[in-house]
């Protein structure tokens, strides 16, 4: 299976009040900025969209749906906490294929040590349709920290995910 050589990205923010206009998302774009100069460093041509929805469980299964077989990466922001609207983790897990559990493990202990909270935080990483996925909080310093750990192991992630040689892909320079 060959990598295409259009990388397509989907940022998918979840917030009731940015959805209404109460304040902007700032996570979304913070996202889609450093996710697509990842991947143009990658060798691959990146196509980032974004979308903003309310923490609404069908409207992100709907969305997960479509986006899991038109995109090669789904990352959404938003709704990984423990409160009644989190609703991000408990729709997606159900549609992972394949999930990743180290990689979030990995995130939410090197978080932890700064900030014990992040503890609370019950994102998850996977493949749902064709997409990877990973399910961020929904704060720019969380996504941050986050982005630190996902971003370098991006290149390595898609290769092993299209059972392509790392070392054939485009970028196939072993750096992540």
């Amino acid at each position: 299976m060959k990598i295409p050589e259009t990388f397509r990205v989907l940022v998918i923010t979840l917030s009731d009040r940015a959805a209404v206009g109460e304040y902007s998302d700032l996570s979304g774009p913070a996202i889609a900025s450093r996710v697509g100069a990842r991947v143009k460093e990658t060798g691959w041509e990146p196509v980032v969209e974004t979308r903003l929805i309310a923490d609404d469980r069908n409207a992100l299964n709907r969305l997960l749906s479509e986006a899991s077989r038109e995109y090669n990466l789904i990352i959404t922001s938003g709704g990984t906490g423990i409160g009644p609207r989190d609703i991000t983790v408990d729709t997606v897990k159900p549609l992972l294929k394949l999930e990743i559990p180290g990689i979030m493990e990995m995130i939410r202990v090197k978080s932890a040590a700064d900030k014990p909270s992040a503890l609370l935080s019950r994102g998850v990483a996977g493949i749902i349709g064709n997409a990877l996925i990973f399910t961020l909080p929904g704060s720019v310093r969380a996504v941050n920290e986050y982005l630190d750990i996902i971003l370098p192991l991006l290149h390595h992630t898609v290769c092993m995910q299209y059972g392509v040689d790392i070392h054939d892909a485009p970028g196939g320079n072993g750096k992540g």
